[in-house]
């Protein structure tokens, strides 16, 4: 099986040892996203902006590999506050309309640079 490298100048460039997304066969798989502006590489401020600069990462990376939110069949959310779960939901609502991804929400005690959110998503691509 192929694998492709799936890189957008519309997410943050990776930050480590690791790609946006990798794509096999018609499955991609997208590196976790944390708040940062992709102009500036800088966290945004307050836990609403972060859970939106978080999905349009996600979105960029998407539309990189020729997807959409509509093909996201798994996410995982990761919070330093799971108190945020229903800000979460709602800013989710925004993106996703149904039938939603399968997804897992996980409370975590730390994210990178102080990030208070971070998700990865698997897509399948008709």
């Amino acid at each position: 099986m192929t694998k492709t490298v799936i890189t957008s100048d519309k997410a943050p460039a990776a930050i480590g040892t690791y790609s946006q997304a990798i794509k096999a066969g018609n499955t991609v798989y997208m590196s976790g996203q944390i708040p940062l502006d992709p102009t500036t590489m800088e966290l945004v401020e307050g836990f609403e902006a972060q859970t939106v600069q978080v999905f349009e990462n996600l979105k960029a990376v998407a539309e990189a590999a020729g997807g959409s939110f509509k093909d996201i069949v798994k996410l995982n959310i990761f919070l330093t506050d799971l108190s945020h779960f229903a800000k979460v939901n709602e800013v989710m609502g925004r993106y996703f309309e149904q039938p939603y991804p399968a997804r897992a929400a996980i409370g975590v005690a730390a994210l990178p640079r102080g990030a208070q959110v971070e998700m990865d998503a698997i897509l399948v691509i008709d």
